[in-house]
């Protein structure tokens, strides 16, 4: 099978300093792979990387795109990158305000990415828009209601159907459960599971919560220091950590 992404030696520095050094991974059709480390780790780095926010110092990134092309992501010019995060690509923000639009309701929080890529009828982006809050568990006769009329959690599913809404094959989440109370937590995992199975998405996933890598990821890459200190399938690398790192990491969540 051809991977989606193909990422070799990345690195991006910041005054000498690492903030990801020599990353080598494959990331499949419909597979879920999750980065997990502790603040500082250069997760979050490599994620804006891969993600073509932050610009890599050297290494190389492939993507095959829609139609089977190849492209070379660090050589990319700004308006392929931007159709991309348009239509092939979501990117779900940490912070839900970062992702929305706070002073246009729900549904054309969620409509806009459709006029973006060429939906003109009314009806039909409302209708979709509709749709869509549904199918993230929001009350669709909430669809007028502006973002800050939303909960946190609300919110986050709100980005969520935004991202998805244009049916994109790949999308990056920065700690999307961050900050959420544990039972809304653990409502999103479920939806986000469900999501991602349903609609076949390549998910790079960055926390810092080993359940949340656990529930969601096919695959993980631990990182310390700005380099991967271990790799492979989640459950293996969960229940027979190797990397001292990990292990630590592992043991500090496990119940006494």
């Amino acid at each position: 099978m051809t991977p989606l992404l193909r990422a070799r030696s990345l690195t991006k520095q910041y005054g000498g300093r690492n903030g990801c050094r020599n990353v080598s991974f494959d990331l499949y059709p419909g597979e879920v792979l999750c980065i997990v480390g502790e603040s500082g780790s250069g997760k979050t780095t490599l994620l804006n990387t891969l993600a073509l926010k932050t610009a890599a110092d050297s290494g190389s990134l492939h993507y095959t795109a829609t139609h089977g092309d190849k492209l070379d992501l660090l050589a990319l010019s700004e308006p392929r990158r931007r159709l991309l995060m348009r239509t092939e690509w979501g990117f779900v923000q940490q912070n839900p305000r970062d992702g929305l639009r706070s002073g246009v309701s729900a549904g054309a929080n969620i409509g806009e990415p459709l006029m973006a890529v060429g939906a003109r009828h009314y009806g039909d982006i409302r209708y979709a828009a509709t749709q869509w809050m549904e199918r993230v568990e929001l009350d669709a006769s909430r669809i007028d209601e502006f973002p800050a009329a939303f909960s946190g959690g609300m919110q986050q599913r709100l980005q969520i159907a935004r991202n998805l809404v244009t049916s994109p094959r790949l999308v990056f989440m920065d700690e999307p459960t961050a900050g959420l109370d544990v039972s809304v937590q653990a409502r999103l995992l479920d939806l986000l599971r469900t999501l991602t199975s349903t609609l076949h998405l390549s998910v790079l996933i960055v926390t810092h919560d080993i359940g949340v890598a656990r529930l969601l990821a096919h695959r993980l890459m631990v990182m310390q220091g700005g380099e991967v200190v271990e790799a492979g399938l989640t459950d293996q690398v969960l229940d027979d950590p190797q990397h001292p790192y990990t292990q630590t990491l592992v043991s500090s969540v496990l119940p006494v």
